[in-house]
């Protein structure tokens, strides 16, 4: 959940997907042995030129636009078609539509070079106006951007300034540490294309993109398909594929099915279904962490009003057993570590040592009765297909009546189930089974617990909290900045604000043709930071 849930991502949204292994830059080598005779070169898994690569996703994209996009399916496909600004890798910059990015000695200004000759996929010239007006709709507020937040420091906007054509200034009215892990969030939309729409995210215009990535959009047929057409005209250059699909398939077995069958190339796979499909000997299995939470959530706003109660929160967390939600889930520890905090582990300042409330069966019949909790019904939504959402649904379901709260399971398409998830009016729902992926910055984390935002799904509120946030974004020192965020880590565990289940790694099956897969660099959310190095062997 980017909103990274990424959001929902989120899902959400958002976004807020920075770590990732190895540099978009590598390059496949061939290797040579030399002996006392001639020297032979033998190559093997070289790139060819051509061909289709089809990954198999679970749902119809919610939005082309990658500003607006918070679910998986719109930013892996936006990630093809539009470029990123830089990316972060292991602490190290990427440069895409950049060439650098340096700060001034105050820290209070940043200098963006865009590369010369940047266009896009209509051949219209990139510049420096498409990167200001994009953070100039961020920051509008009748844009509802869900970036705009972060672009607030103090309660003042950065300022995007054009230089010339290929610079960029970002004047900040204070220090922000979190300002690059902001920025990196960013990936230009085309002025030309939205200078006159009143409401970006609503336009038509994301119906037909024109990005600046690898693969240019090319069909769009709901339910069954999207395909994009290598872009020849590139920056990093051309790809190797001349084409990439996403098949839409939201049955999980009838997807693995296709993936067995040659129908579907790559895709996630569920830790219950990972045995199987390496059993084949066709595909390699890629199993990385992304920064992800998997979590339980208690939304606050619904019309029961239960989950206001913070006691009714700790007893539905005192009902549970977070190792027993890991291997119903997951399988096996070796796929999810145990979540205490809502940060990941790869964020800056993670603690997992924060206050938890969980196995204690009696404590939650006590705490449910004295809150006239007991006896009620609580409804919890899924997205169907997912089987450790699902899987996670059950347990909850089977726990709460062993303390006597009834649970109605509502299962729902991922479109639909992300539509209900997100929506900052939603009232018809208890708890939520979501994941998210934010980044190395913690402040990222603000839209989602933060009084008022959009993001803000479990409708929490909290003054302190609002205020360590506003301080953790603008601390220089980093001592200072990290007691911060550990006072936020606890606040927001002993709030049971929601219920972290685990830190999971993601599975992914790519069928052994097709090679680049290091070069493309797996990537949180998108599966791959750079899709245009990936080719047929």
């Amino acid at each position: 959940m980017r909103k990274y849930l990424s959001g929902v991502i989120i899902l959400a949204l958002l976004t807020m997907i920075v770590s990732a292994c190895g540099s978009g830059d590598s390059s496949s080598s061939s290797s040579s042995n030399t002996g006392t005779s001639s020297d032979t070169t033998q190559t093997t898994d070289q790139p060819k030129d051509g061909g289709n690569l089809i990954i198999g996703v679970a749902a119809d994209p919610v939005i082309l636009n990658p500003n607006y996009a918070g679910d998986r399916v719109s930013l892996t496909i936006d990630q093809a078609l539009y470029a990123p600004l830089f990316q972060v890798n292991n602490g190290k910059k990427t440069f895409y539509l950049a060439d650098s990015l340096e700060p001034s000695a105050d820290k209070l200004t940043y200098t963006l070079k865009l590369k010369s000759g940047l266009t896009w996929h209509d051949g219209e010239k990139l510049t420096a106006d498409d990167v200001v007006f994009t953070i100039d709709k961020i920051l509008d507020e009748k844009q509802n951007s869900m970036l705009r937040g972060n672009f607030i420091i103090g309660g003042k906007p950065i300022q995007a300034v054009k230089v010339d054509d290929t610079t960029v200034e970002f004047k900040l009215p204070q220090v922000s540490p979190a300002f690059e892990a902001t920025l990196v969030q960013v990936t230009p939309i085309p002025k030309h294309i939205f200078e006159n729409e009143a409401d970006i995210e609503k336009s038509p215009k994301n119906n037909t993109p024109v990005g600046s990535g690898p693969f240019k959009f090319k069909e769009y047929k709901t339910g069954e398909y999207v395909t994009l057409d290598r872009f020849d005209n590139y920056f990093g250059g051309k790809p190797h594929l001349d084409s990439i699909t996403y098949r839409i398939s939201k049955d999980a077995n009838a997807s693995n099915l296709a993936l067995q069958n040659g129908e579907i190339n790559m895709k996630y796979v569920d830790p219950q279904d990972a045995a199987t499909i390496e059993s084949t000997g066709n595909f390699e299995m890629k199993n990385y962490s992304e920064g992800r939470l998997s979590y339980l959530i208690f939304n606050e706003n619904s019309d029961t009003g239960l989950l206001a109660k913070k006691e009714v929160r700790e007893a539905l967390s005192y009902a549970l057993n977070r190792e027993e939600l890991i291997q119903v889930a997951y399988t096996s520890p070796d796929y999810a570590d145990p979540a205490k905090s809502f940060v990941t582990p790869d964020g800056l300042y993670h603690d997992n040592n924060v206050t938890t409330y969980d196995n204690d069966v009696n404590k939650a019949k006590e705490l449910l009765q004295a809150n006239g909790a007991t006896g009620k019904k609580l409804r919890i939504i899924v997205s169907g297909g997912n089987k450790a959402q699902e899987a996670i649904a059950l347990y909850v379901q089977q726990k709460l009546k062993d303390v006597g709260v009834e649970v109605e399971i509502q299962s729902m398409d991922a479109s639909a189930y992300s539509t209900k998830f997100t929506d900052p009016k939603a009232t018809d729902y208890e708890l939520a089974v979501g994941g998210y992926i934010m980044g190395f910055d913690p402040d990222a984390y603000s839209i989602l617990y933060t009084s008022g935002s959009d993001s803000n799904y479990t409708h929490y509120s909290d003054k302190e909290v609002d205020q360590l946030f506003t301080q953790g974004a603008s601390e220089a020192d980093d001592a200072k900045r990290g007691e911060i965020y550990k006072k936020l880590q606890e606040k927001i565990a002993s709030d049971a604000v929601i219920y972290p289940i685990a830190y999971t790694k993601t599975i992914v099956a790519v069928d052994k043709k097709f090679g680049g897969l290091d070069e493309a660099v797996l990537k949180p959310v998108v599966i791959f930071e750079d899709p245009s190095k990936l080719y047929l062997k």
